[in-house]
């Protein structure tokens, strides 16, 4: 039976609705997985760091995508519960348009000034040329990355997750099946590895755009439009939490990447990435659930269901904490099969990456309250306090941690940083869900 945004949602129902979007996260990190993976074990440990290097900035190109993504979808799931179907059509279509143009314009952007970025970040020789190599390739498909961002959250909007489901692990595994020609058969190394990244990108979105684009069963397709400059202004508005963390959290990466590249050379920067691979797949069944959870929010908000948004906030609480303590106990258990996947190859780099997962696994305890709290506030319509959060969480505590711990704790210091500003992260989450409480009516 289809669940509609309008049910009443048991554990049950609401799990069964938010899986999908958790696996479409799953597979779209797993896009940057599968290219380190194959890089490390059949290129090599340079090209392999140079990934890891140039990675943030092109994430913090594409996070654009995903704000007007996120912060649309709760105006258009909003306008659906409000009962203008039409409106949330032409909202939903001026929204793919606009994303599509800025996508183009920056990855032209991104292509001219690639190599003195990562010369910025340290890079130089035969590594620098990696970077430049790398990156050029996956920024022909910004435009069609940044979509697919965007489509995450429209298709849970649209009430069709599963089809969303589809398309992500259809992109998901023509990624790993061309890595595996690309990079392991044909030996193209590390451009084998970003075209194939490319390459299914774009055939993901080539299938989203089709669905929408023709008459469907969905709530959503696209349509004639016009301009509207104040629902943009709204999308990005409510959106930039999720883009001031992308951004934020890219920025870290650089700086981690920076004192690694002090502390360890070369290794801790390929440490940290396997750290990062990982922890991208874990971190997507948080974000994965609150991309899932918002459309039923902001639709129960626009229709003034205080009851179901109440319903909604407390079974959210209990599953993040059950599967915060689930991820922390796992990351312990398999910290070394997971890191000999990537770097078995080397044993001082083994050892280094070992060390630092059993460190990393004790910020899933927490981590996922700050990230559903920052969503929740996005699909509330409150883009302020979302960006609050997302902010103080990554370029305040992240960044001070990463730059104060390394100088009195050396390498362990380094490790410890996300610990810190999670623990931070997690007190003021809890303090602005709290002060709002009556406003929004979520706790009764």
């Amino acid at each position: 039976m289809r669940i509609q945004l309008s049910d009443h949602f048991t554990y049950k129902k609401l799990l069964r609705f938010v899986f999908p979007s958790i696996i479409m996260m799953i597979f779209t990190s797993i896009y940057s997985v599968v290219d380190g993976l194959f890089v490390s074990n059949f290129v090599g440990k340079t090209p392999f760091a140079a990934v890891n290097l140039i990675m943030p900035i092109l994430i913090i190109l594409g996070s654009l995508g995903f704000m007007i993504g996120t912060g649309g979808t709760a105006i258009v799931g909003k306008t659906l519960g409000e009962g203008e179907p039409q409106k949330a059509n032409a909202y939903f279509s001026m929204l793919l348009y606009v994303v599509f143009i800025i996508g183009a314009a920056f990855a032209l952007i991104g292509c001219i000034f690639l190599r003195p970025l990562s010369r910025l970040l340290g890079a130089e020789g035969v590594f620098l040329e990696n970077c430049v190599l790398y990156g050029r390739i996956i920024l022909v498909a910004l435009p069609f990355f940044m979509l697919q961002n965007m489509f995450q959250s429209f298709f849970v909007t649209a009430e069709k997750p599963k089809l969303g489901l589809l398309v992500t692990v259809f992109s998901g595994c023509l990624n790993i099946v061309l890595d595996a020609l690309l990079v392991a058969v044909f030996r193209w190394g590390l451009a084998g590895a970003a075209l194939a990244t490319a390459a299914s990108q774009i055939a993901g979105t080539f299938v989203a755009v089709a669905y929408f684009g023709r008459k469907n069963d969905s709530l959503l397709q696209l349509t004639k439009t016009r301009f509207y400059g104040k629902v943009l202004w709204k999308a990005c508005v409510n959106g930039s939490s999720e883009m001031v963390s992308n951004i934020a959290s890219s920025v870290v990466t650089m700086l981690y990447n920076f004192q690694l590249m002090r502390y360890a050379g070369e290794n801790g920067v390929a440490a940290f990435g396997v750290v990062m691979y990982v922890s991208f797949l874990f971190a997507a069944i948080f974000y994965g659930y609150a991309v899932g959870s918002a459309p039923i929010i902001s639709y129960h908000f626009g229709a003034g269901s205080h009851a179901e948004l109440q319903n909604i906030f407390g079974k959210s609480m209990r599953i993040i904490g059950i599967t915060g303590v689930a991820m922390f106990l796992l990351i312990k258990i398999t910290a070394t099969p997971l890191s000999t996947i990537f770097v078995g190859y080397d044993k001082e780099l083994l050892g280094i990456t070992v060390h630092a997962f059993q460190i990393f696994a004790i910020s899933f305890l927490l981590s996922g309250f700050s990230a559903f709290a920052s969503a929740f506030f996005t699909a509330l319509n409150d883009g302020v306090i979302s960006a609050a959060i997302a902010f103080l969480r990554t370029l305040l505590f992240e960044t001070a941690s990463i730059l104060l711990l390394p100088s009195l704790f050396g390498l362990n210091g380094v490790w410890w940083a996300i610990v810190v500003a999670e623990a931070a992260s997690f007190i003021i989450a809890a303090f602005f869900l709290w002060i709002k409480r009556k406003k929004y009516r979520y706790l009764s």
